[in-house]
């Protein structure tokens, strides 16, 4: 059920957690304050899109990020490729793209020395550490569920034979709200894969004055890669590893409760508009975001301001809404926006 391994297997109670070095932390809000430095050479605002992006790679997770055209999602995936010293390849997804296209496929060669042919794998473009699947809805289900054991075991099984994945492996995808021709809605369990679904929105004035100045003139900024793929998996088990209270994971079970409307406590806004609950996936992806954030800002242990810093990009895409909620015209962020208000951390 969950893309997120237990602490210890046949249900063994994890360790008490041990507080992580705090030279750690400081190293890594270090290492964080580079790349940060490094994406704003070519991405102008969207402070709040960066810090997510940031905090999934961090994390561990895949992210799927959502805009109108033009809002930098592309280039903000592809200079995060630059700036971080992995393999990186980019996925245009278009309807008649094939599965083999992007996990590979066996061929027939011959074999110089016996003369007999021999089936070889040839790897596709998933077998990169970075994968952008750029306007991932624009793929039939078919394609689209090629990504589903990628991204869950991070392999690839192509006839008997399974391939591993480069690690770190993560998966960044975008897709386009508003145009609705030719495209295919992300099946439930395919948008469940991923930890975050990011809303990007438009710049603010001033932030589109700089970006029409810097990108309209010769000038080509340089990434430079401040991170290895080594560092990247010690940072994920530094994240794992922050303290975490129960009065935190309470809250975060709490929260994603409440979006299920056949819970009696559900508040009545959830009960008469929301057709699908989060499942426990969204409580392991709230408190391992709640993680990440307490790590990349300096702090020693998650907290519940980092379970609701994180809470409406792990919700957004796992609570659905009914025919109700569609006919009085009542979206999912209006709804996010008043559990939030409605359940409290302290289980007011």
């Amino acid at each position: 059920m969950s893309s997120i391994p237990p602490p210890l297997p046949g249900g063994t109670p994890a360790p008490v957690a041990i507080p992580v070095p705090v030279e750690a932390i400081a190293r890594l809000t270090e290492q964080r304050r580079r790349l940060v430095e490094q994406l704003g050479r070519v991405i102008i605002g969207q402070d709040d899109v960066v810090e997510n992006v940031l905090l999934t790679l961090f994390a561990g997770g895949h992210t799927l990020v959502t805009g109108v055209p033009g809002l930098a999602k592309t280039l903000l995936i592809r200079s995060l490729g630059r700036a971080v010293d992995l393999g990186f390849s980019r996925i245009q997804f278009t309807p008649d793209l094939m599965p083999s296209d992007i996990t590979g496929t066996e061929v027939l060669e011959e074999d110089h020395e016996t003369g007999r042919r021999k089936a070889v794998f040839l790897p596709g473009p998933v077998f990169a550490n970075l994968v952008l699947a750029d306007e991932i809805n624009r793929t039939p289900p078919k394609t689209q569920a090629a990504m589903l054991e990628t991204m869950q075991e991070r392999q690839v099984t192509v006839g008997t034979k399974t391939y591993a994945l480069p690690r770190p492996f993560h998966v960044f995808a975008t897709q386009n709200p508003i145009e609705q021709e030719g495209t295919y809605v992300l099946p439930e369990a395919q948008a469940d894969r991923f930890m975050f679904c990011i809303n990007t929105g438009y710049p603010t004035r001033e932030d589109e004055e700089r970006v029409v100045r810097t990108t309209t003139g010769n000038d080509v900024p340089e990434i430079t890669p401040v991170l290895t793929g080594p560092e990247i998996l010690e940072i994920q088990k530094l994240v794992r590893a922050m303290p975490v209270s129960d009065e935190v994971i309470r809250y975060a079970v709490r929260l994603v409760s409440a979006t299920r409307p056949e819970n009696p406590d559900a508040p009545a806004y959830i009960r008469e508009f929301v057709r699908w609950g989060a499942s426990p996936r969204a409580s392991q992806y709230l408190v391992l975001g709640a993680k990440a954030r307490a790590a990349t800002t300096g702090r020693l242990c998650a907290d519940p301001e980092g379970i609701r810093f994180v809470a409406r990009q792990v919700l957004r895409h796992r609570v659905l809404t009914n025919f109700n909620a569609r006919a009085q015209k009542v979206g999912i962020e209006s709804l996010l926006d008043d559990l939030l208000r409605d359940v409290a951390p302290d289980g007011r």
